[in-house]
């Protein structure tokens, strides 16, 4: 059993630090919000009061924190109090490039990195079930993947050094754009006289099948598991969904990739959030686009 560094103890870095804990590892954590040292020593996690005292003896280092930023500042605490040998595994959701420097300056310094981004949500956090995309040397892989499997379903190596960020936007692009295409379809089928349970019924077994439709359907009482089915509560936040649309087509933008569909649904989700729907599960975006629809037909407008 491994002594792990655990930087940010929110929705996820909690639930995800409380697994490793149950799975026999000695977890040190650090949080900059009281409720979530609380919560994290109330689930076996040693609380310290800094990242450096969080850091130090520990033989690796698992940071989950907001953004790019957050991640270059609380490195610069990290590197001078790890110890040799210590292996970083950063598995916030950052820009390519921020990840890309967060491994020039752990490498700088002598120390295994990976970026190891994750798919699943709270649920996933909470349940062990997440799924990593790892990037990174394969010999700092090897050692990560027993760290990381208490808290997953599947640890997946994408890579060299920021492949983890791109798989976790790419991903991103393909979900959040199936969420809208899904959304609309509803919408369509609603205003032309189609019920909501024909219309799952056939593309939930035909080419239209995803994700977006048979696990998280927008339409309320068609999937168990539907965040609908709850008021939207969110399992995964539209506003965390624009957060990891913009890092892709920023992403899109720096390779010179045409991704026409990734900017647009962007766009869409930007809306929802200037709406008022970051808080709900990304998946509510089907009422942005319903209330859309009914004002361009109640104005004789475009939608």
């Amino acid at each position: 059993m491994a002594v792990i560094g655990f930087i940010g103890l929110g929705h996820m870095g909690g639930p995800m630090s409380a697994n490793l804990v149950k799975a026999g590892h000695t977890v040190r954590g650090f949080d900059l919000v009281p409720a979530a040292l609380e919560a994290a020593q109330a689930n076996g996690v040693t609380v310290a009061g800094s990242v450096a005292e969080a850091v130090t003896g520990a033989e690796a280092v698992i940071t989950m924190l907001p953004s790019g930023k957050h991640l270059l500042d609380c490195y610069e605490q990290v590197l001078p109090a790890a110890q040799p040998g210590v292996l970083l595994i950063d598995s916030s959701t950052v820009d390519v490039a921020d990840a890309r420097a967060a491994h020039e300056l752990a490498g700088a310094e002598g120390f295994g990195s990976l970026d190891a981004p994750v798919s699943g949500g709270t649920a996933g956090a909470e349940a062990g079930t997440l799924t990593f995309m790892v990037g990174g040397a394969e010999e700092h892989f090897q050692r990560a993947e027993p760290l990381l499997e208490p808290m997953a379903r599947k640890v997946i190596h994408c890579g060299g050094p920021g492949n983890g960020q791109v798989t976790k936007m790419c991903n991103n692009l393909i979900l959040g754009a199936s969420m809208v295409a899904v959304g609309e379809a509803f919408v369509l089928g609603e205003r032309l006289g189609l019920s909501n349970q024909a219309l799952y019924d056939v593309a939930s077994i035909s080419t239209g099948q995803c994700w977006a439709l048979t696990t998280n359907c927008p339409v309320p009482d068609l999937v168990e598991t539907s965040r609908a089915n709850h008021d939207y509560e969110p399992g995964f936040s539209a506003a965390l969904m624009l957060k990891d649309l913009k890092l892709a087509e920023s992403a899109a933008q720096q390779s010179g990739t045409d991704a026409s569909i990734g900017r647009l649904a962007t766009e869409l989700y930007q809306r929802f959030n200037e709406e008022g729907g970051g808080s709900y599960d990304f998946s509510a975006i089907i009422r942005s686009i319903r209330e859309h629809s009914e004002r361009a037909e109640a104005t004789g407008t475009s939608a």
